[in-house]
């Protein structure tokens, strides 16, 4: 007679255990690490959806600490493992380890984990190595964790950038990473009212931090339109451009609109510019809440041809390796492949915009890479191909001296480390002949 198959316990019993937020979680990993889908694909957030908020809350937090901690979670696993398990079985392992070596009580994370994994037809013949591993891992449990190496990135990504910064500031960025990043907003109005009025930090480049977890949404003056979420790093693009009342101002690549809202904030004409419809909608839905006026325009960059622009903000599509801390599935969804066609993408990107300004127009092109080839690389060739463009100095509220580079502004994880970091960028900001 043949076995019926093993059925998940239903969401709505299964709390006591933490089936379903684990469960969801170990889906994210799986995807993320043998699919290579980010956490940000709306596919990962179908995979929550049938939890209640708290649920979904969870497993994402779940997804993020394990994939935040893969090489330190591997680490712990691999004198226990004689050979490497099917993936789903090993990102089973991984969310254990992570969740005893951050002091979940073990017997409750070793009975979920091996539920999870006795759920699977491909991963059920594993429960007795799940349960020896785990259990053994409990056995040491935080301590063991603890004496382990920190997270280090994989070598697609970190080869390069020990290779461009030297291994012990890439030993300060992973320690970033490992950080995570608290939530930085943008103020509508004056900054220090903000920060006042949220209890919150007033960082140095007029940003406002804020030091404890919070629902965006629900915090004094979201409603009015007196702020929108943005890292600090990405504001400082649109602070170097400094358009001023009335100018027409291009932003290239705008979604979701965080650099828009800035320059619109400041009084600019601006026309905003982007492929992405969902994202773009997002854009719509924060100028509508923030009561401020831009011009949307769905295109490809490099299918609209209108010129004469005063100022031109293109904050080009990068490997956005930059912004680890807060998406630490990209090194693991990702290997690299993409990023030779992306830099000939912002090249092209590049050549384009500076062809739409009128003559003495400024241009600053941003990416959200640690690369310098997404960076230094491209604005010195840009430089080549445009015989009389020149780099000008950045100049913006709290730039830091060790920020600045010859070409523009290096930003990296490690910078603020005492005050919890800054996504990884780079600025240039270029002038066109007047003629």
């Amino acid at each position: 007679m043949a076995r019926e198959p093993r059925r998940p316990v239903e969401d709505s019993a299964e709390d006591r255990a933490g089936l379903g937020p684990r469960r969801a979680a170990l889906k994210l990993l799986n995807a993320v690490t043998g699919e290579e889908m980010l956490l940000s694909d709306p596919r990962a957030a179908a995979m929550v959806a049938s939890l209640p908020p708290d649920g979904r809350a969870r497993a994402q937090r779940l997804a993020v600490e394990t994939l935040r901690n893969l090489s330190r979670s591997d680490a712990w696993l691999a004198p226990r493992l004689r050979k490497a398990p099917p993936l789903a079985v090993r990102n089973a392992l991984r969310l254990g380890a992570m969740e005893i070596g951050q002091g979940a009580a073990g017997h409750g994370v070793v009975n979920a984990v091996v539920a999870l994994v006795a759920e699977g037809k491909r991963t059920e013949g594993f429960r007795s190595l799940a349960n020896a591993v785990l259990r053994s891992l409990a056995a040491e449990g935080p301590e063991g964790w603890a004496a382990l190496p920190p997270p280090v990135l994989p070598d697609w990504i970190r080869a390069p950038l020990v290779e461009a910064w030297g291994e012990g500031t890439v030993q300060a960025m992973e320690a970033a990473h490992l950080a995570g990043a608290l939530l930085d907003l943008s103020p509508r109005g004056d900054p220090a009212a903000l920060a006042l009025a949220l209890g919150a930090r007033l960082l140095p480049t007029e940003s406002v931090r804020l030091e404890t977890g919070a629902q965006v949404t629900a915090l004094p003056g979201y409603q009015e339109g007196t702020f929108w979420v943005q890292d600090a790093a990405a504001a400082l693009p649109a602070r170097v451009l400094a358009p001023v009342r009335g100018e027409r101002v291009l932003d290239l690549c705008a979604a979701p609109g965080g650099k828009t809202l800035q320059m619109a904030a400041l009084g600019a004409e601006v026309t905003s510019v982007d492929l992405s419809a969902p994202r773009l909608d997002r854009l719509r839905d924060n100028l509508v809440r923030t009561g401020l006026q831009a011009r949307v325009v769905r295109a490809d960059v490099l299918e609209f041809h209108e010129d004469g622009w005063d100022a031109i903000l293109l904050d080009a599509p990068c490997s956005a390796t930059g912004t680890i801390r807060r998406h630490p599935d990209l090194p693991q969804a990702r290997n690299g492949a993409e990023i030779g066609a992306l830099i000939d993408l912002q090249a092209r990107m590049i050549d384009h915009a500076v062809g739409l300004l009128r003559p003495g127009g400024r241009l600053v092109f941003s990416t959200c890479s640690l690369l310098p080839d997404e960076g230094e690389v491209q604005a010195a060739a840009a430089l080549e191909r445009h015989p009389g463009l020149v780099v000008e100095r950045p100049e913006a509220p709290g730039i830091e001296p060790e920020w600045r580079t010859e070409f523009g502004l290096r930003l990296r994880p490690d910078h603020w480390a005492g005050q919890g970091g800054l996504d990884g960028f780079f600025i240039a900001r270029f002038r066109k002949p007047l003629a």
